[in-house]
């Protein structure tokens, strides 16, 4: 039995499916058919958004930038201070692959081949980065991040919140600062290698030695 979905339902419910498929089965079980069939529709039904299983992945990543991309905005806006919203971006950076651990995996596994033939997830990762670079920017006008070219310094905090989150997937960063410090306070104190000498981390993110 198959189920009726409008047009732009049927996409976000064989995406859903295939987020599923990839978390529980990995990528040898994802192909268009079983999406089709966790989804409930016919098997020629996802044809109509997906020319292949490449396109459906891509479409995926996509749509896990642009969740990510709402949240980092959501982020920026809660503050007018430019280093306390770089913080604020990273902790949202970080909830999101808690919140969101499986689709954070899929978006950021690289599986995504010939990326210039998808460009909704070209843009959507395009996006993403480019509100970094705009927190970073905002920060070293201020003063508060080390000068230097934007790009790099933002692709460095980048690696570091990401590297930041593999560790804390993988339950890899050590129990007994877990005790101590919260999640926000552990990135903050890490954050200081990329501050100016005479910058300090907003007083509720500040972790003593």
């Amino acid at each position: 039995m198959t189920t009726n979905y409008h047009h732009g339902d049927l996409k976000n419910a064989l995406i859903r499916a295939g987020i599923e498929i990839l978390s529980k089965e990995g990528m040898q079980a994802l192909s268009l058919r079983n999406v089709a069939k966790k989804a409930g529709v016919s098997h020629a039904a996802p044809y109509a958004h997906f020319a292949d299983k490449q396109a459906l992945i891509a479409a995926i990543a996509a749509e896990g930038y642009k969740k990510l991309y709402q949240q980092l905005v959501t982020a920026q806006n809660s503050t007018n201070d430019p280093l306390a919203r770089l913080l604020a971006v990273a902790h949202a950076y970080i909830q999101f692959a808690i919140d969101e651990a499986d689709h954070f995996k899929i978006t950021f596994s690289g599986v995504v081949e010939v990326e210039q033939n998808y460009p909704e997830y070209v843009e959507q990762s395009k996006q993403c980065f480019g509100l970094v670079v705009a927190v970073v920017a905002d920060c070293q006008a201020e003063g508060t991040l080390l000068q230097g070219d934007t790009q790099l310094i933002a692709v460095s905090i980048w690696a570091s919140i990401h590297g930041f989150v593999l560790l804390l997937q993988g339950n890899q960063l050590p129990s007994t600062l877990l005790e101590q410090y919260s999640i926000q306070e552990l990135f903050g104190f890490h954050l200081k290698q990329f501050l100016s000498t005479e910058s300090h981390i907003p007083s509720n993110n500040v972790i003593q030695p």
